[in-house]
């Protein structure tokens, strides 16, 4: 990875986490969905960063964001298994020619279909994790699918959004 790609990721690591903590903290839908757009940082991350330094970037930007939400590492505990899973889940989902180098797992780049599918159970184990954490020893299983559903559709929108409107293609050199 060239020192270029590192600071646009490290710039891209900074909003993502300055848009969640300022801007989407207080939003929540019908008192049900709430957005966690930070998740995509780490979705959009290339497939080609191991395991271990996944962990480490998924558990700092969690921590950071516990430091706001005042949640005591429950966004830490979501983001490093959403880290721990990501690598083996790209593996289990490789199309026959295999991944270009270089290229992250957007959606522009790999299509919707493959994007969905790639996405969405992750973003619903990060969600499930997230909310079962939160809600533990209450006892209130319908709320807490409501509530694991509903953010994991808003998360999706939000990010399928957001993809779509500042990110662009990139080419396989």
């Amino acid at each position: 990875m060239t020192t270029v790609k590192i600071l646009r990721y490290s710039l891209s690591f900074f909003i993502y986490f300055l848009i969640q903590v300022f801007i989407l903290k207080d939003l929540v839908l019908f008192g049900y969905a709430f957005s966690f757009l930070y998740v995509f940082f780490l979705l959009n991350l290339p497939h080609e960063v191991p395991t271990i330094p996944l962990l480490l970037i998924g558990f700092f930007l969690g921590f950071l964001i516990d430091l706001f939400y005042d949640s005591m590492g429950i966004h830490a505990a979501s983001t490093v298994f959403l880290a721990f899973i990501r690598n083996t889940w790209i593996k289990m989902i490789m199309p026959t020619g295999g991944y270009d180098d270089n290229v992250p797992p957007t959606l522009l780049n790999m299509g919707i279909g493959w994007y969905i599918f790639y996405s969405l159970p992750l973003i619903l184990i990060h969600h499930f994790i997230f909310f079962y954490i939160d809600s533990l020893g209450t006892h209130l299983y319908l709320p807490l699918v409501i509530r694991v559903l509903s953010s994991m559709v808003f998360t999706f929108l939000l990010g399928s959004i957001v993809q779509a409107i500042f990110y662009k293609k990139e080419r396989v050199v």
